[in-house]
């Protein structure tokens, strides 16, 4: 089964959710937690997971032989991202802007465009405990975020089929987080009962219908806010799986690196709740 657990802003809890519960469910089942933040993986700042292997990333960028270019100009006429430029004989590239398509050393009619590898990132792997962990880091400059996402998906197939994967995404509702929750079998978006949290969350809604992933939601800092957040949910027909209240315990907590499950019962008990909650909720669906 795989989970990704999603937010449509920064800063409501993903990672916490994401950590805790991979913690939770280690107890009793095998675990893989995917750091999928590629920008800013901070998972392993809780789990403290030993590295094991470590692996780069590269996307395919043109290098033209300007011997062979007949100016003819195919090569900027296919590419989207104004990564090529042909002025005449003469061939500018923008590896840091190429998408690594392929397209115009396909559609080159002299064979002037051959690719090499750019790396844009790397993919790191370890246990922590009894929970396998797998993060990636975008090379800083890098634009392109979706193909080191996907990097560290593909590295589950080297995993157990049995394993419980949870997917700790990107932040709100672009390419990267796209990349990271599609293909799941459920979703948790995580919110917090802010105006923000909620003109985000009908965001992230509007994500997981569009890629067809069933869904429900995590309040984190309830008991803040005016309930509108509850309302919106219950309107939408949208599934509330747990609220995790609003505690200064917790944040001190989170804010040194701790892991909320070990050193508050209740919160662990939420947990052992939520899974129940999205088992049941998957089935349903």
């Amino acid at each position: 089964m795989i989970i990704s657990v999603a937010s449509g802003k920064g800063g409501t809890g993903k990672t916490t959710i994401a950590v805790n519960l991979a913690l939770t469910l280690a107890e009793t089942e095998p675990v893989c937690l995917m750091d999928c933040d590629v920008e800013e993986p901070n998972a392993h700042l809780f789990l403290k997971p030993v590295l094991e292997g470590r692996a780069k990333v590269t996307v395919p960028v043109p290098v033209v032989n300007e011997e062979k270019c007949t100016g003819c100009g195919r090569c900027g006429e296919i590419c989207a991202f104004n990564a090529i430029l042909p002025l005449g004989k003469h061939v500018l590239t923008f590896p840091e802007l190429c998408h690594g398509c392929g397209g115009c050393t396909l559609l080159c009619p002299t064979g002037a465009i051959r690719e090499e590898p750019l790396e844009i990132g790397v993919v790191e792997w370890g246990r922590a405990g009894a929970i396998s962990h797998i993060h990636g880091k975008l090379k800083i400059g890098s634009p392109l975020a979706p193909p080191v996402v996907k990097a560290v998906k593909n590295h589950k197939q080297n995993m157990p089929e049995d394993i419980i994967s949870i997917i700790d995404a990107p932040p709100g509702t672009s390419c990267p987080v796209v990349a990271s929750v599609s293909g799941s079998d459920f979703c948790l978006l995580v919110t917090e009962p802010t105006p923000f949290g909620l003109h985000d969350l009908t965001l992230a809604v509007d994500m997981v219908s569009e890629l067809q992933v069933p869904f429900g939601v995590v309040i984190n800092r309830a008991g803040l806010g005016n309930g509108t957040l509850v309302d919106y949910c219950k309107a939408e027909n949208i599934h509330i799986l747990a609220e995790i209240p609003f505690d200064r315990r917790y944040a001190a907590c989170y804010a040194k690196g701790g892991r909320l499950i070990e050193e508050f019962p209740e919160v662990k008990k939420a947990f052992q709740d939520l899974w129940h909650e999205i088992c049941a909720t998957a089935e349903r669906v």
